[in-house]
């Protein structure tokens, strides 16, 4: 097997030394993944799915960040799916990470009804009719709600979490109706939120959020996290994630 092809780059993920395998010209994870992974608890020996996975970061990060005992990514576009399974063999963790290039419609029937402890989902935010669609058909896959809704993904989520068990994602604020509305009707009561600001004084353009599936009413507004300083400069938060170095 060629683990790397030519037109593809390694990038180092300054986590336990931890790679991705990433094609410049596809689309490549973004600081929304990076916070999701961070902001998912995963306990130890849970079994962990996440949803739409990409070129397989979350579960990269999640298996270098916590003690789950399993962690399976589910992502339907071929070549993305392929290039992720390519990363797990080039970090050795192959046996604990599974790539499966399906579409996570078929999930629950695949795995049982909640067979899974976490989801975490980095879905698609935006509609299929809003915005211009990438010409490349994997960037707009992965914008646009083109292969699956944001009620496709909170439905099959509930259908694959455990009763008491957490639902993690990362969405824009503008649809957060939408989020809440869909999460608490499928019985994943959202219990926390946290605004994503680019730096201070200015909106969020992304939140992360926690379910809890059968859970009770109540939500915490956590307190929000800046990228970057008044400077322009990553906030210390922001580094302690990445696991940058502090000059």
């Amino acid at each position: 097997m060629e683990l790397v092809k030519s037109y593809e780059r390694i990038d180092d993920l300054q986590c336990k030394g931890l790679k991705i395998i990433q094609n410049p010209s596809s689309f490549c994870f973004g600081v929304d993944a990076v916070l999701l992974a961070n902001f998912a608890e995963v306990k130890r020996n849970q079994r962990v799915v996440d949803l739409g996975t990409g070129t397989g970061i979350i579960p990269i990060l999640l298996a270098g960040k916590t003690e789950a005992k399993e962690i399976v990514g589910i992502e339907i576009q071929d070549d993305i799916a392929d290039m992720a399974k390519r990363s797990m063999i080039l970090n050795g963790i192959q046996d604990r990470v599974v790539i499966i290039n399906d579409d996570m419609k078929s999930a629950v029937s695949m795995f049982g009804k909640e067979s899974f402890d976490i989801v975490t989902a980095n879905p698609p935010y935006k509609h299929t009719g809003s915005g211009i669609l990438n010409p490349k058909s994997s960037k707009a896959i992965s914008r646009h709600e083109i292969k699956c809704t944001l009620e496709d993904v909170i439905s099959i989520s509930s259908g694959l979490i455990k009763s008491n068990g957490h639902f993690f994602m990362v969405h824009r604020p503008e649809r957060i109706v939408d989020i809440v509305c869909l999460m608490r009707s499928y019985k994943l009561e959202p219990k926390a939120i946290r605004f994503i600001h680019p730096y201070p004084g200015k909106k969020p353009n992304l939140m992360l959020i926690e379910g809890l599936k059968g859970g009770r009413a109540f939500l915490k507004f956590l307190d929000p996290l800046y990228i970057y300083d008044g400077r322009g400069n990553y906030t210390e938060e922001i580094n302690e994630i990445y696991g940058r170095d502090i000059l």
